[in-house]
């Protein structure tokens, strides 16, 4: 089996407040943050994790590095830039890493891009999700329409090698013609990359608990394919499927999870996977809560498991087929280290559905098998369980 692209995730926990949808592991400012110590942490965990898997060599550089959160934006760009000086000097950088970090607009002030940019990210990833202040309030979130044009101005002029900008539809009560003034106002800040995803409500958010009344489906799907429309016209290509970009701006480090590339998971609650060239593939997760994390008693790992061959192919495909591009069947062999035979009766029923189509070295998913993902998906579970 041979090993993927490398790439490193770094979690931010901390938010200025929670969102009402949202379920990652982020955490209401309460205090200052400890970014000292946090810094100090996060290095302290990626030298265990080099150590155990013997990755701190000219081998296997870094392919890019994600900083998500949480408001990673609410760390000063001095500690950000510590943060990356020490990723640096423990494992190397491929020569076009591109480093990506996540902001909030509600947290930007004027140069804070550049001095980011300085310190050494070249990406920046702006959570907007909407353009209209009462869709903003009903979000929780601390910005307001003319922070995030501001935003994505300062991030258009600091000189990064790309930005993106995160927007959601299917909003509380949001209407068709809603939705597209949104989309139009992204696409009039010209950003290289967008992010355009349906919001969900997922369990242990305040919006599970007291639902909003959403879109209906078939509001839905006039949102999707109108707004789909628009973003072609102006350029954008979509290649995955919340994911929208210029010809060239793809999120190289987004690509890397969807082709089953490899990623070290450090921060709180954090998640990695490392394949090795003995066949092994063994997923990560890191202690979740931030007094946990920095309590210098307690490791940071709180949980391995090694990724059996039996459920290899599921997990190749659940992240292949977000991706719309062709996917070469040498890629699976190579990931997965598996023939092709384990998966050529489940291939060949998607391909009798009009789920795939089989183009000789690769095979393609059709706008069908989109429409149909989750069973397609399912076959490759059923195969494993009889």
């Amino acid at each position: 089996m041979q090993v993927p692209p490398l790439s490193l995730y770094v979690h931010i926990p901390w938010c200025v407040q929670k969102c009402p949808y949202c379920d990652f592991n982020s955490h209401a400012l309460k205090a200052d943050i400890p970014e000292l110590d946090y810094i100090d942490a996060l290095l302290d965990d990626l030298d265990i994790d080099l150590a155990a898997y013997q990755l701190d060599d000219r081998a296997r550089p870094l392919h890019s590095i994600f900083i998500g959160g949480g408001t990673p934006s609410l760390i000063s760009p001095p500690e950000i830039g510590r943060l990356i000086a020490g990723i640096q000097a423990r494992i190397p950088f491929s020569d076009d890493i591109e480093i990506t970090m996540e902001a909030n607009p509600g947290t930007v002030e004027a140069g804070r891009f550049d001095a980011y940019r300085q310190v050494g990210v070249n990406r920046i990833s702006i959570g907007v999700q909407s353009f209209q202040d009462d869709k903003l309030t009903r979000l929780g979130r601390i910005h307001g329409s003319d922070e995030a044009k501001k935003a994505a101005l300062l991030a258009t002029n600091a000189g990064l090698n790309s930005f993106n900008l995160d927007l959601m539809h299917g909003l509380p009560d949001q209407s068709l013609d809603d939705a597209m003034s949104d989309l139009q106002q992204a696409i009039a800040q010209n950003p290289p990359h967008l992010s355009w995803y349906q919001l969900t409500i997922e369990p242990n958010t305040l919006f599970y608990s007291k639902p909003p009344t959403l879109p209906d489906d078939d509001n839905l799907w006039d949102i999707f394919e109108q707004g789909h429309q628009l973003l072609s016209e102006a350029g954008y290509v979509q290649y995955e499927i919340s994911g929208y970009s210029k010809p060239g701006y793809q999120c190289r480090h987004n690509l890397n999870y969807w082709r089953f590339g490899d990623y070290l998971g450090i921060g709180c609650g954090s998640h990695g996977k490392v394949s090795f060239a003995d066949g092994r593939i063994v997923r990560t997760v890191k202690v979740k809560h931030p007094r946990g994390y920095l309590n210098p008693a307690k490791p940071y790992l709180d949980q391995t498991t090694e990724v059996t061959i039996e459920d290899r192919p599921f997990e190749f495909f659940m992240n292949r087929f977000r991706l719309l591009e062709a996917c070469p069947k040498q890629d699976f062999i190579d990931r997965t280290g598996l023939p092709l035979s384990t998966i050529a009766p489940t291939m060949d029923w998607a391909i009798e559905q009009n789920f795939l189509q089989d183009q000789g070295e690769q095979w393609q998913i059709t706008e069908h098998g989109k429409l149909f993902l989750n069973d397609l998906l399912a076959a490759f579970v059923a195969e494993d369980d009889e």
